[in-house]
């Protein structure tokens, strides 16, 4: 009898080692240290996933062996729970991460059920590899996201309110040829203009700003509670060639400009524009791979495409602060129903159980000691230490320290 034929007659908990992405944007000590690798050769270490995406699924090492979360899952579905079948099909629906951003990663928005089907479709029907660059849509999913901050954490997230815009269209002299494409606050064909215009006209707006604000930057008055000061940093991390401004920028000043405490958190619906600047996060996602971009990149952009995707709603966006459902468990509550991410705080001899119903569980310990019961099986898990929890497994988890987890799941009590 091979591991998974005695897994599946006695399911239990599971130890995982994700997969690292070493992105250029990536930091070099969070990630390393909290899987206590060594990093003398200072790589950047960006994402940590924690899943079953055939890109880069978690694995299980048992008996020897290096078995991939997605290999588990299509040898045995009935470890995802009926429920998650029944909704999303013999797959793991969502992707966990631990994201560290030492560079700004690129203005993007994902696309909603829909326009990820119809643009998959589309882009097939075209005969555009799944590999190429210029391929909008690498799968048939959408993308939504929630994450919660582990540092200070710098992001862009939706559009401003269309008051905030028409203020900074008035004070900032180099945005004055762009105030009449707001009038009658449309921000729709503000945003068109701007991701459209030729590249000239891009360069002759944003290189007088850039002279003005470089000096102010050097002489460090510029703080990262500005947009000025992301400007900066993004035209020094984002140089087009020839001396070309990246159109980016422009929505630096068009986005809200979020700080988030460790803690705290945000949620990106479909179409939401949004752009992580700098900090450590936890990240859960449906699992998907489409991304459509809108600047700070030197990848494809296909405005057009991006204009289609957007919500244009303008206003402050939500901040998360998690709603505690028990002593010892806070969920940072969205309306999706791919997937829910919770923490876990535990002090000294204290106890978490996992719920009589629950999805397929994946959790992560980022400070302390515990030891996971299930039935006759303990695992002792301490900081970056992650495993996997079927479906309806009846699991507990006893602090011997004072422990702190991250756990992603399923919602059971939403319908298709």
């Amino acid at each position: 009898m091979n591991f998974i034929e005695s897994y599946i007659s006695n399911p239990t908990i599971l130890k995982l080692q994700g997969a690292i992405q070493h992105y250029a944007w990536g930091g070099k000590s969070f990630i390393p240290e909290l899987l206590h690798r060594d990093n003398a050769t200072a790589e950047p270490f960006a994402e940590y996933w924690l899943g079953a995406h055939p890109k880069s699924p978690a694995i299980i090492k048992a008996n020897e062996e290096s078995i991939g979360l997605n290999m588990l899952f299509t040898a045995a579905p009935q470890l995802l729970g009926a429920a998650v079948i029944n909704n999303f099909g013999p797959a793991l629906p969502y992707l966990f991460k631990i994201l560290d951003a030492r560079e700004m990663l690129s203005i993007q928005a994902h696309p909603s059920k829909q326009q990820a089907r119809e643009g998959f479709t589309r882009e097939n029907a075209r005969g555009i590899p799944l590999d190429a660059p210029n391929r909008n849509y690498k799968d048939n999913n959408h993308k939504p996201e929630v994450h919660v901050a582990l540092t200070d954490f710098y992001m862009l997230h939706g559009f401003r309110p269309l008051a905030e815009i028409e203020t900074m269209l008035n004070g900032i002299p180099e945005f004055a040829p762009l105030l009449p494409e707001f009038a009658g606050n449309d921000l729709k064909n503000l945003y068109r203009v701007i991701m459209t215009m030729p590249q000239r006209q891009v360069d002759d707006l944003l290189n007088p700003l850039l002279a003005r604000l470089e000096p102010l930057f050097a002489q460090g008055k510029l703080t990262p509670d500005a947009p000025d000061y992301w400007a900066v940093q993004a035209s020094r991390s984002f140089p087009l060639s020839e001396g070309h401004r990246d159109r980016g920028l422009f929505s630096i000043y068009l986005l809200n400009l979020v700080h988030l405490q460790p803690g705290q958190g945000t949620f990106q619906a479909a179409g939401v524009p949004h752009a992580y600047l700098r900090g450590v996060n936890v990240e859960l996602m449906a699992n998907s791979d489409n991304v459509l971009r809108g600047g700070l990149t030197p990848k494809y952009i296909d405005a057009q495409e991006l204009l289609k995707t957007l919500s244009f709603a303008a206003g402050k966006p939500e901040i998360l602060n998690g709603d505690k459902v028990s002593a010892t468990e806070t969920v940072y509550k969205t309306p999706a129903r791919d997937f829910e991410l919770s923490k876990i705080h535990l002090t000294n001899n204290e106890r978490w159980s996992a719920p009589a119903l629950h999805g397929p569980d994946i959790l992560i310990a980022l400070e302390g000691q515990a030891i996971i019961s299930a039935a006759q099986n303990q695992m002792e898990i301490s900081r970056g230490v992650a495993c996997f929890a079927p479906a309806g497994l009846d699991y507990h988890i006893n602090s011997t320290t004072g422990v702190v987890l991250f756990r992603a799941t399923v919602p059971l009590n939403n319908k298709e």
